[in-house]
């Protein structure tokens, strides 16, 4: 030490002090344990109060679960084999009416024999929500797809179908086509997810071919109404006319002109599938229509609607707003009352509306009011500067909504928006009050029903609510991974 510092330093340690213990290990399970379980008495009591309830719990439900029979072929057989392996008064789950009824479960009465295209459906599903969930091309987007590619031909081959393979080879064709000229995977499948919701009427319904294609033509009216006026009348009287355009299509001209190529083509494949009522839907199959349609439009309705509480246009505001108040004051279960008893009141007489239409129609606008609430939230959110942004750099009003506006609205929107999707899907099993055979009460009482299963109470309800549990968990889970995708600002 020199003498500068020795002078200027008031204090200096002259001995040395005794060794102290090494400090607590600040790593790895006692770390973690100290931290989230036992880090002071409320918690640690908390902790121990928690364990001796999931201990409970399982003495309960553990050898209910434990004693379950896999193989047998009604209720009675089942406690026989229970007492007989597990003695007199033990219990045990009867699993066995799942493995002889999941069918009914999952496709409720929907012909054996046509089981293949619901699941086509639902596999052609995964194509078409790939340019809408993911916007670039990974390796596990490429393994996926690559996996619903083989399950298609399996599908094929196990039922002795053609159709799946040729509809296959149409969507890699299209879209190879599509990517040769500049658009980039998944990007260039977007065309199959706009024609996707008419192509799995077609495999759901069955029928005609004819009929969904002409449906399909009426946007293409409406689209070609949309792109000659706008340049003459503006844009928004040009989407009115579209609109009105596709109205005529669909009244006027959809239907002799489907009767007349059914007439030409007859009924044989590719051009006719087997017709499959409205009344053998039910199980998943009717969860999945519903639901996924229901998703699927309410989500445009509900922007629209957003943005239509906004507006400055005063008799565009109070129709928004009285329909969004409206809806959001009625149960849903009146909604679906009315799909079921009064929609037909205001349609033409003699038109038959089909039940399931109907009652997507209802769930759609239903949930379209929740999610224009939600996303209102994400726009109130925005500082009035990315507005004023807009306007510097000169947009109109529907490209400052596109560009600026509803991609950061959207981003803040995203968990109450998957909150109603989740709720929209777990409401699908009211349509059990319009006589349709939801997963959760309708199949199961059809098969408590019958006497083999007569008296059969906990199995069913803990497989449907399984199978909503992965379906809405999993919905969750994208949920946060695009929230955290899309958590730019963080980084």
């Amino acid at each position: 030490m020199s003498d500068l510092h020795a002078h200027s330093a008031r204090y200096v340690r002259d001995s040395m002090l005794p060794p102290e213990a090494p400090p607590a290990l600040e790593s790895g399970a006692l770390k973690w344990l100290r931290e989230n379980l036992f880090s002071g008495v409320f918690n640690s009591v908390l902790t121990v109060l928690g364990l001796l309830a999931v201990v409970y719990l399982l003495q309960l439900a553990l050898p209910w679960f434990l004693h379950g029979v896999w193989n047998a072929n009604s209720l009675g057989e089942c406690r026989s084999i229970i007492a007989a392996t597990w003695g007199e008064g033990a219990h045990g789950a009867c699993w066995a009416m799942i493995r002889e009824r999941w069918n009914q479960f999952l496709f409720g009465f929907y012909p054996s024999s046509e089981y293949w295209r619901p699941i086509l459906a639902l596999l052609l599903l995964f194509y078409a929500l790939a340019p809408v969930l993911f916007d670039e091309m990974s390796k596990k987007l490429m393994v996926a797809i690559g996996v619903v590619a083989a399950l298609v031909l399996w599908l094929a081959a196990d039922n002795g179908q053609w159709m799946p393979v040729a509809i296959l080879v149409i969507v890699a064709g299209v879209t190879a086509l599509m990517g040769s000229r500049g658009s980039h995977w998944p990007h260039n499948l977007m065309w199959f997810s706009l024609v996707f919701p008419a192509l799995a009427f077609w495999l759901l319904w069955g029928g005609s071919i004819w009929l969904p294609i002409v449906a399909l033509l009426g946007f293409v009216v409406a689209g070609l109404v949309l792109r000659f006026a706008t340049p003459a009348i503006g844009l928004m009287p040009a989407l009115a006319v579209g609109v009105v355009a596709a109205f005529l299509w669909w009244y006027f001209a959809a239907a002799p002109l489907t009767d007349a190529l059914t007439g030409m083509t007859g009924r044989s494949q590719p051009f006719w599938l087997h017709v499959v009522n409205s009344d053998e839907f039910g199980g998943f199959v009717l969860a999945f229509t519903i639901g996924l349609s229901g998703i699927a439009i309410s989500l445009p309705m509900g922007i629209v609607l957003a943005l239509g509480r906004q507006s400055d246009m005063l008799l565009v505001k109070a129709l928004c707003v009285g329909f969004i108040e409206f809806i959001r004051g009625v149960p849903l279960i009146t909604l679906l009352f009315t799909a079921s008893l009064l929609l037909n009141y205001f349609l033409p007489p003699g038109t038959n509306f089909d039940i399931i239409l109907r009652v997507i129609i209802m769930v759609t606008l239903f949930s379209a009011a929740y999610i224009a609430e939600v996303i209102r939230g994400g726009l109130a959110a925005l500082p009035r500067g990315q507005y004023e942004a807009a306007d510097a750099l000169g947009l109109d009003y529907w490209k400052a909504q596109r560009l600026i506006i509803m991609p950061q609205a959207l981003k803040i929107s995203i968990p109450g928006i998957v909150s109603s999707f989740i709720g929209l899907f777990k409401d699908t099993t009211l349509v059990v009050f319009v006589a349709l055979l939801d997963p959760l009460k309708g199949i199961t009482d059809a098969v408590r029903a019958s006497i083999e299963w007569k008296g059969i109470y906990w199995e069913p309800y803990i497989f449907v609510g399984a199978i909503f549990f992965i379906i809405c968990f999993s919905m969750s889970r994208y949920s946060m991974f695009l929230e955290n995708k899309l958590k730019r600002e963080h980084r």
